[in-house]
């Protein structure tokens, strides 16, 4: 454990967690915990189950939205102070549609070294099953929760040449494939995955209408990818 009060010896390590099965945390990611001085978390309570799995007791301090700008700047001043800190999220990478961004600008800007971890990632998780092209394709992140936003966002890419990847809630799931239906039609190729890596995991690949009826008809638990095909594009 680094407790060196040399600034050199610093570093911030961005560690991907697993996004449900917990034997996808990687023994490199396992040990950024072991080597730290501070776990940057947003929600400590689920951080913690993790660090309980692995029998690692670190301290943490909770780095979310509503924190990111103040709490940054907490954190670049133990970096600078020579402390190692491990930045997690509540599941998957770090910064992808998840907070990190400030902090990691902070070190660049900084000078302070950044060591990325890989882990897993649902929306690369969700693509590499889906059957629809990955060669080239645009992730979107979270859509907006007001519908006319939502359907700004599918029309603006609605002719677009690649496939389009969304994330989507349990409570908007619904109303975005119904939004999605209204832009693109029903005979557009999608893929839908939910509860990736868990028990009942699912990915589902076929034309809007019909995925979306089939979609409906089940649970709607769990946090969604959400893939768009390219209009060309048949299965």
């Amino acid at each position: 454990m680094g407790n060196s009060s040399d600034s050199s010896a610093s570093k911030l390590q961005i560690v991907g967690t697993p996004i449900g099965n917990l034997g996808d945390l990687s023994e490199r990611a396992a040990e950024a915990f072991r080597s730290c001085d501070l776990v940057a978390c947003e929600d400590t309570r689920v951080t913690g189950k993790l660090l309980n799995h692995l029998q690692i007791e670190r301290p943490m301090i909770s780095y979310r939205d509503a924190n990111e700008r103040e709490v940054a700047e907490q954190l670049l001043s133990q970096l600078q102070s020579g402390k190692t800190i491990t930045l997690v999220s509540d599941a998957g990478v770090p910064t992808i549609s998840d907070p990190g961004f400030r902090i990691t600008r902070l070190c660049q800007k900084h000078g302070i070294p950044v060591t990325p971890i890989p882990g897993p990632c649902a929306f690369i998780t969700a693509l590499s099953a889906s059957g629809l092209p990955t060669d080239s394709f645009l992730f979107i992140g979270f859509l907006p929760p007001k519908k006319a936003a939502r359907q700004r966002i599918f029309t603006e890419y609605s002719d677009f040449p690649h496939t389009l990847v969304f994330y989507e809630s349990t409570h908007r799931i619904e109303k975005c494939l119904k939004d999605m239906e209204l832009v693109y039609g029903s005979e557009r190729y999608v893929s839908v995955a939910k509860e990736l890596t868990k028990l009942h995991e699912r990915i589902h690949t076929d034309r809007l209408g019909k995925l979306k009826d089939d979609v409906l008809r089940r649970s709607l638990k769990g946090e969604f990818v959400v893939m768009v095909a390219a209009d060309s594009f048949e299965l």
